[in-house]
């Protein structure tokens, strides 16, 4: 008897379902409903997309992810002779929110010296981007990468062993 009652009951739901108007998809998009509009800036525009030659001496590249949520975040600087960062790029495999921590953390970076990027925190990320609680570990995967990326050039600038002991 209560299958029966259920099978009505799942029966009559989808008869409602298919009747129903339904809104169009631009009115269901996330980005829109869920995200701040700084979020969705980047995450439809995202600056400085794309890979720096990662063999070169002057590129560092950091390379972290959330085994929680499964965003992957790598990201490179360019360096010059003075220290300073001239270059970034970036490539993300996450939610609107990881992209747009990645984009916004490469035009932050761009212009600072390897120290002053070293600065750079998570919670500012978060800031800028009005992240809600929920989406604090995009900004902390941002940061994380800012500093791999900057570990990996300053690994790059030491002088190889070998080369040590040839001068």
């Amino acid at each position: 008897m209560a299958a029966a009652g259920a099978g009505r009951l799942r029966r009559a739901a989808s008869v409602l379902l298919l009747r129903s108007p339904r809104l169009p998809a631009r009115e269901l998009s996330a980005p829109a409903r869920l995200y701040h509009k700084k979020v969705v800036d980047h995450y439809e525009n995202p600056r400085n997309v794309g890979s720096l030659d990662k063999t070169s001496k002057n590129v560092g590249t950091g390379l972290v992810g959330a085994p929680a949520c499964g965003d992957v975040m790598k990201l490179q600087i360019q360096v010059d002779e003075k220290g300073k960062i001239v270059d970034a790029r970036f490539k993300t495999f996450g939610c609107g929110s990881a992209i747009a921590s990645s984009s916004l953390a490469t035009e932050w970076v761009k212009g600072k010296t390897v120290e002053e990027a070293l600065t750079i925190k998570n919670t500012d990320i978060a800031k800028e981007l009005c992240l809600p609680p929920v989406k604090l570990h995009c900004s902390m995967l941002a940061e994380d990468a800012i500093k791999a990326a900057l570990a990996d050039y300053k690994l790059k600038q030491e002088p190889k062993k070998g080369e040590a002991e040839k001068k």
